[in-house]
């Protein structure tokens, strides 16, 4: 009897042996599998103060470097509509003006075909309207304020004049503001601040950039085409383009540099909104016609600067006629050209 009870105790004490080994066992392992995470999660948080360093870095030079303000660049009065009628009449014909549409011209019908560049002088006396300068119910009435508002509006696109005058590169009203408007020039001004009363002679920099002018813009270009129809026999001229032209000067000396157009707009999409417009009548108030009338009917004085007709090279007349005077003859030349391929086709 007192054997098997030692025999029993023996047992009890050999599995209490085994596990407390099988213990110690898996908490060696159980030690080693969490030591390497240590390790890992510690190069985790250094990678981690390095990321945190280089974007606190990050955001402190965007806090010092900072966007300039935006600068408006084409000043627009904002068009105030009269709330009472301004005439002894009502005047409503003009809002519902639409330009006739165009006869067609068949392709194979159009045996002769010229296209013309011309400038439009707006300080001649015959084109004294494009510089009318009052405001109406739908802007300002100088060309050029009708020419930014209607692109303002999006009823027109413009098209810059730098790359072709073929209408193939669209400009936003931004890009037209970048071109019209002048450069900035810092200068050096008194310190009312620091030196009220400026007997300390205390000066800081200040910015000054140049504004545009709508009356600066004195002269407008139209590409035009000239075509002959066998079929009424008449000779058509269709305007394509109209684009204004910026004159460049020298601000020491006030000498020219030059001329350069800025925009093109199509004038075909233009004419529904120079139908609206009334071009001033010095003469007679009540007898004034629509913009798209006086280019329709040619009521503007101008002179040729560049045609297809005798020039292979695509050149302006001033790039290979250097005397002013000989490029108005040559103008009226290629003029009288196209004007006697039609005559001399009848007989007398």
């Amino acid at each position: 009897m007192k054997w098997k009870f030692a025999k029993y105790a023996l047992l009890v004490m050999a599995v209490g042996m085994l596990v407390n080994t099988a213990d110690a066992q898996t908490r060696k392992k159980t030690t080693r599998k969490t030591a390497a995470p240590a390790k890992k999660t510690t190069a985790q948080k250094t990678q981690a103060n390095v990321a945190d360093a280089n974007l606190a870095a990050a955001k402190q030079d965007t806090m010092v470097v900072q966007a300039p303000p935006k600068r408006d660049l084409i000043k627009m009065d904002t068009i105030r509509k009269s709330l009472r009628n301004d005439n002894a009449i009502e005047v409503n014909l003009v809002k519902d003006r639409t330009p006739l549409a165009y006869e067609h011209i068949r392709e194979d019908d159009a045996i002769y075909r010229e296209k013309v560049w011309r400038e439009i002088d707006i300080r001649e006396k015959i084109n004294l309207p494009f510089r009318y300068s009052a405001d109406d119910d739908n802007g300002n009435q100088r060309f050029i304020a009708i020419l930014l508002n209607t692109i303002k509006s999006g009823e027109v696109t413009a098209f810059d004049a730098s790359v072709d005058d073929r209408f193939t590169t669209p400009m936003t009203l931004d890009d037209i503001g970048s071109k019209l408007a002048g450069s900035c020039d810092t200068i050096m001004v008194p310190d009312m601040e620091k030196d009220p009363t400026l007997s300390k002679g205390i000066m800081k920099e200040s910015v000054v950039c140049e504004e545009f002018n709508m009356d600066d813009i004195t002269k407008f270009r139209i590409k035009e085409e000239w075509v002959f129809d066998k079929e009424s026999s008449r000779l058509y001229v269709r305007i394509l383009g109209i684009a204004p032209v910026k004159t460049f000067t020298d601000k020491n000396t006030g000498k020219e540099l030059g001329t350069a157009p800025i925009f093109w707009v199509y004038y075909p999409d233009m004419r529904p909104a120079l139908a609206k417009y009334e071009v001033y009548n010095g003469k007679n108030f009540g007898a004034r016609m629509s913009w798209e009338e006086l280019f329709e009917t040619r009521m503007f004085g101008s002179y040729i600067v560049k045609s297809t007709l005798d020039n292979p090279r695509d050149l302006y007349l001033k790039q290979y006629i250097k005397d002013g005077v000989l490029q108005l003859l040559e103008g009226e030349n290629v003029k009288n050209t196209i004007f006697n391929y039609e005559q001399d086709l009848w007989s007398y």
